[in-house]
This record gives structure tokens, C-alpha cells and sequence, in this order.
């Protein structure tokens, strides 16, 4: 099986839309190599323009082999404060306005009902993410949702219900269209102490778009303090910088028909920050690379 230039799998970057000029910063890192860009949004879309965004985008990326993996929009759409329905609001119009991109993926939270045990958001999910789905099929879209609990937890929480392959199942099973999918990670899994790869391999036909961040877990902290103690005990760590073994991720996602991005969730690593911030990002992108196999090597005729 011959990969040209290895883009069944993208390696990117998560590009924020909530910055002054999202275009000139995609220009600035261009250089670096990034293959693609997930554009996010936090809570709304702030106001900003998407048909003028995805000119300027365009623009900045120009004749380049270079894509848009996903539009996403980060905040609660299951509750009913004015910020909320504005995200919810923020879902329609990238479902709308996500061909523009060139992007396939719309992406985010799914919400729920505050305070309140995951089962509960189930019905008002569905009451949501059935329209939604069926919007974004008519458009030839798949939805995805992060599985970040965002300091939530099974009883209660504040943004999202896909941290938790339990809720993965009751959700699909709520909403069963083979549109919605994960924007999975294991490092989300990892604060959990939850294995990633068999995770994955279990679910990869539902991984539509992969987050790239990864996690260093101190098991000496743990064994000596637990888990409910003073020390932090995990860390989130850009790939490269972790603990996983990244080759293996990508092997698995090979193996499970993955066809799609990969793209750097920076901003995270307590080493890599501040002024190193892009250069664990651009390390982070070319560890991503060599795990994926390297440069592109034709067969012999």
C-alpha cells in the first residue's frame, strides 16, 4: 500500500480564531512545515465573519498542499444562557460554512445539563445533536467531539460529556448516525489513567480527527501519594515530550482505515511554554512525522 507524501495522515496545528488576524499567524508558521490547520473558537464565534475568514485563510495558505482539517467551536450548546445559545448558534453556522474551508469536520463540546450526572444530558444530546447531525450530513460533514471532561467527571461538570468511553456508547446509541465521531487524544484518556491504544483500537472507526497531545503520568507520585493527595501527579505534554509511543498511535490508526489529520493541541506542555512554546510545537511536528513513517519513499519499479 503506497502512501504518497504520507497525507493519508496530516500532521498540523490547532489555529485559534478568537486571535486578532488568524490568517497572518497561519502565514508566519506556515514555513515550519504544518500540513494542516484545525480552526477553533471558544464559546462564540466573536463576532467574526466566516465567508471573509475563509478568504483570508486561503489566501495566507495559497497554492500550498496545505489543508483545513476541521472548523470547531468549544462551549456548551445543551444549556440555554444567552453564551450558550450562541454556541449553539456558533455549531450552525461552521455546519454552514465549513465547505468554504475546505474543511470536512466540524467539531467541539457537546455540552451538559450543569451539575448534573452524564445520563441526564442524554435526552436534551439528542433533542440537539439529531438536527445537527442531520445538518452537517446533508452537507457532506462529519461532527466531532473532543474527550475532554474539562474537570467534570461522570456525577457532574460544566462542558462536555465525551470524556468517557461509557458516555461514548451512550451517546452514540442516543444519536446513532454515522456522521458523529470523536476528536480523540490519548492524553485526556492518560489523566485518567486510562490505557490510549487499546482505547483505540477499540474505537478508531469512531476517531474522525486526532488532537495531538500527549501526557506524562509520575507513578512514583502516585504510589507514594495517590491520586486525591497535593502533588500533581500528570502532566499534558506536547507529543514527542510524553509518554506515548506516537508511532504505535499512527500504527493503530493506520490499521483501522484512519484517514485524516493530526493536529498539535499546544499550549499546554509545562516545559515547552511561553518563549519555547514553538519550539516544542515545531519539535512536536517533526517527532509526528518521523512516526508516521519518515519521507515518503517510492517502491522500487
Amino acid at each position: 500500500m503506497g502512501y504518497p507524501q504520507q497525507h493519508d495522515i496530516r500532521i498540523g496545528t490547532l489555529v485559534s480564531c478568537n486571535q486578532k488576524d488568524p490568517a497572518g499567524f497561519i502565514r508566519q508558521i506556515i514555513p515550519h512545515g504544518f500540513e494542516s490547520f484545525s480552526l477553533t473558537f471558544w464559546q462564540t464565534l466573536g463576532g467574526v465573519k466566516l465567508p471573509q475568514l475563509a478568504d483570508q485563510v486561503k489566501a495566507a495558505i495559497g497554492d500550498r498542499d496545505i489543508t483545513i482539517s476541521t472548523v470547531n467551536i468549544f462551549g456548551n450548546p445543551l444549556e440555554t444562557t444567552p453564551i450558550d445559545q450562541e454556541t449553539l448558534a456558533g455549531w450552525e453556522a461552521v455546519i454552514d460554512h465549513a465547505h468554504l474551508f475546505g474543511a470536512d469536520i466540524v467539531g467541539g463540546f457537546t455540552g451538559r445539563l450543569r451539575g448534573r450526572p452524564i445520563p441526564d444530558s442524554l435526552p436534551r444530546f439528542k433533542e440537539v445533536f439529531g438536527p445537527l447531525a442531520k445538518r452537517a450530513a446533508d452537507r457532506g460533514l462529519r461532527i466531532v467531539f473532543e474527550n475532554c471532561d474539562m474537570g467534570g467527571n461522570w456525577k457532574t461538570g460544566d462542558w462536555n460529556i465525551a470524556h468517557n468511553p461509557v458516555a461514548w456508547e451512550l451517546m452514540f446509541d442516543a444519536v446513532p448516525e454515522p456522521n458523529l465521531g470523536l476528536e480523540w487524544e490519548p492524553c485526556h484518556q492518560m489523566v485518567n489513567l486510562i490505557e490510549p491504544l487499546p482505547q483505540l483500537r477499540q474505537w478508531v472507526k469512531k476517531v474522525f480527527h486526532v488532537h495531538g497531545k500527549d501526557a506524562t503520568i509520575k507513578w512514583d507520585l502516585i504510589r507514594q501519594y495517590g491520586i486525591g493527595g497535593v502533588k500533581q501527579f500528570v502532566y499534558h505534554r506536547t507529543p514527542g515530550f510524553g509518554d506515548s509511543n506516537w508511532a504505535d498511535i499512527i500504527s493503530e490508526l493506520r490499521w483501522g482505515g484512519f484517514h485524516g489529520a493530526i493536529d498539535i493541541e499546544g499550549y499546554h506542555d509545562p516545559i515547552y511554554r511561553g518563549d519555547l512554546e514553538w519550539t516544542g510545537q515545531v519539535r512536536g511536528l517533526n517527532y509526528l512525522k518521523a512516526c508516521r513513517g519518515g519521507d515518503y519513499v517510492p517502491n522500487p519499479a
